[in-house]
């Protein structure tokens, strides 16, 4: 008989060039992480526009033609247009959902813009998704474990999350995340784990995500 074979743990990468996005079709990779540095008329909107103090939950599922077609965010913080930076953040996001749907060959991409005061998922989870985009614009980034920091039959019990500091991994804003989920082909229990942190009392987050929906 023969020996079974054994996979190598996933693991994570990041680089400061967007390039470092297209390690996550890798299939020893669950997370490509684009470090960048947001450009300051992006970062400023996003921080003015948190400064109002007013919800913010934005959804459009966008269909596109083929995976280089421009999409359309016709309404996307159409409110906001006063702001200064506006134009940049749109046009950022559009450059992203292009960029997203170029790697997958996507037709259809799930956006969702939302203003947290709150985390969104406190415990640390799988995605039941194939692949995730993840970016805070402003505010605090999201926490991911590497492979063997928690036992994943320990997911949903906070008694088995890590109290070590030194096992969470943290993001910046306007770091760009790419994370494979429980339904990406071959990547079954092998989901990144991760998770959203609470905001300092009296701050807020600005995140986008994007998912692959075809």
């Amino acid at each position: 008989m023969h020996a079974p074979l054994l996979r190598m743990p996933p693991c994570q990468v990041a680089g400061a060039q967007a390039e470092v996005l297209g390690e996550v079709l890798r299939d020893t990779v669950n997370l490509a992480i684009w470090q960048r540095r947001l450009p300051a008329p992006i970062a400023a909107f996003a921080e003015r526009l948190l400064g109002r103090g007013e919800p913010l939950a934005q959804s459009m599922t966008l269909e596109l033609e083929c995976a280089d077609a421009a999409p359309n965010l016709q309404g996307l913080l159409a409110g906001y247009a006063d702001l200064p930076g506006q134009a940049a953040f749109i046009a950022d996001v559009r450059w992203l959902v292009g960029a997203f749907a170029c790697l997958l060959e996507a037709k259809r991409i799930g956006l969702r813009l939302r203003a947290l005061d709150k985390a969104m998922c406190p415990r640390f989870h799988v995605d039941q998704v194939p692949l995730r985009l993840i970016t805070s614009y402003a505010g605090v980034g999201s926490q991911w474990l590497g492979e063997g920091a928690m036992a994943r039959q320990g997911l949903g019990d906070p008694a088995a999350e890590p109290t070590d500091a030194a096992l969470i991994e943290c993001s910046a804003a306007g770091h760009v995340l790419l994370a494979k989920g429980e339904k990406w082909l071959g990547n079954e229990g092998r989901g990144l784990i991760h998770r959203s942190p609470q905001p300092a009392e009296g701050q807020r987050r600005l995140l986008l995500t994007l998912d692959w929906l075809a």
